[in-house]
């Protein structure tokens, strides 16, 4: 039987926020993670923080911001975990409100089937400030979800999910099994399991 697993990227598969990183750069590290802060909390809209925050990223060299990305650490047991589900037969899709130059970098370390994240919209390789792509509202991961489980004849209770922010909250109620992996009050609210530990391995144990 298919069955399907979703995770989120910043704070699940990767260990940290991919654009606080980036922020990092241009000495915006405090401001953005303020912000990223305030979006995970559910106290800020998914839009306004995203908007607000690629507009600090204005001015940083696209090449510097793809050599970030390859570096990006990886959460402890994210290679084993999507190993171990593909062996019982998991599509596995990685969902981020981050960049596409992020996570397909790593889902193609890990052996992950695909990525919906965004577009860091730049000229002559300089980042311009705007953003668009897959994952840009609140609503955005419950919206790709139900997509893919129509287009996988995959339904909820084949499905689970993996997240740590209120912009995963949407795809929970598609899945039977919510996991909050060290993740905001808001997410623990709607899981069916919840992990305080940084591996993610102890998913197995769920299932």
């Amino acid at each position: 039987m298919k069955k399907l697993a979703i995770f989120d990227f910043d704070e699940t598969l990767m260990d940290g926020e991919t654009i606080n990183i980036l922020a990092k750069e241009l000495g915006f590290e405090d401001k953005v993670a303020k912000i990223t802060n305030k979006a995970m909390n559910g106290e800020m809209g998914m839009f306004k923080s995203l908007i607000d925050r690629v507009q600090l990223l204005k001015g940083l060299e696209l090449k510097k911001v793809n050599e970030i990305c390859r570096e990006l650490p990886l959460m402890n047991g994210a290679k084993d975990i999507v190993s171990e589900l593909k062996d019982r037969d998991y599509t596995v899709v990685c969902f981020s409100g981050g960049f596409r130059n992020a996570t397909t970098p790593l889902i193609e370390r890990i052996g992950i089937d695909a990525d919906f994240s965004n577009l860091l919209h730049y000229e002559k390789g300089i980042l311009t400030g705007l953003v668009g792509g897959d994952m840009m509202y609140s609503f955005s991961k419950g919206d790709m979800l139900k997509r893919l489980q129509n287009l996988l004849k995959i339904d909820k209770s084949n499905t689970l999910v993996v997240g740590d922010g209120a912009n995963d909250i949407s795809m929970f109620k598609y899945a039977d099994i919510g996991v909050a992996f060290n993740a905001k009050p808001a997410l623990k609210e709607v899981a069916t399991n919840i992990i305080d530990k940084k591996d993610l391995r102890l998913i197995l144990d769920i299932l």
